[in-house]
């Protein structure tokens, strides 16, 4: 795969690391993305994806923006108020970099869709607020073989993890809280969602270009408030129903 005179210079920070280089952005090039949820982690995620270079991405939401989400869905504009997430993500995305392959799926992701759809693509971000679809998107994960980035964020606090066969995100959740919270409940501050994006991104590309050490099998907790980060290990139940 060559790239043209316009890649060349459009990746050109990318080229110059040794971590990544020609062989690392080709393989981004190569490399197909599926982002559920078009929110406050599948926005700046989703924006940091399609600058990097990655040759396919689908985003999954069936939500129309609304006013509120503007204040941390950055992947949107005022005129966007009405409109389908997907289509006026994907519209953005394609602005942003032309080379990049664009699907819209303005629907909800379901134990009758989630297997083809993750089977499809080479990595999967989850970034819903839902824990029902959490699990229906890492039993997919689980089937189809594919990484899992989880990305979860509330108040003043976000946790990125990866998971790749054993331990699943299943392990770490293996019930779904009966007093769960949500954005919406509870608040978020709007700046912590372009933290937890960002590094649900970088994740995502560290797995797609093998640098570094992906957070597979670990979870990394943010704390906006005290401005810290900690990363803990996520045990493999061994009763677990998805990967054991």
């Amino acid at each position: 795969m060559s790239f043209s005179p316009d890649e060349v210079e459009r990746y050109a920070r990318h080229l110059v690391l040794a971590e990544v280089g020609g062989p690392g952005q080709q393989a981004l090039s190569r490399a197909s993305v599926l982002i559920v949820g078009a929110g406050g982690v599948g926005a700046p995620a989703a924006l940091y994806l399609a600058a990097a270079g990655v040759g396919a991405i689908t985003l999954i939401d069936p939500d129309t923006v609304a006013l509120s989400n503007l204040q941390r869905q950055v992947l949107f504009a005022t005129a966007d108020i009405g409109r389908s997430k997907v289509e006026a993500g994907a519209e953005r995305l394609a602005a942003l970099n032309p080379h990049v392959r664009m699907q819209a799926l303005e629907q909800r992701i379901t134990a009758d869709n989630a297997r083809d759809l993750v089977a499809a693509h080479d990595v999967v971000i989850d970034g819903t607020d839902d824990f029902e679809t959490r699990l229906t998107v890492n039993a997919a994960c689980i089937a189809a073989g594919r990484p899992l980035v989880s990305g979860a964020l509330g108040r003043w606090d976000g946790q990125v993890g990866v998971f790749a066969g054993r331990p699943c995100y299943r392990c770490l959740v293996s019930e779904i809280p009966p007093d769960a919270e949500t954005c919406a409940r509870v608040g978020v501050v709007g700046a912590l969602a372009g933290v937890i994006g960002s590094i649900a991104a970088l994740e995502a590309i560290k797995l797609i270009t093998g640098a570094g050490a992906p957070l597979t099998g670990r979870l990394m907790i943010f704390d906006g408030l005290k401005g810290s980060a900690r990363t803990v290990s996520v045990g493999a139940d061994p009763a677990c129903p998805v990967c054991s």
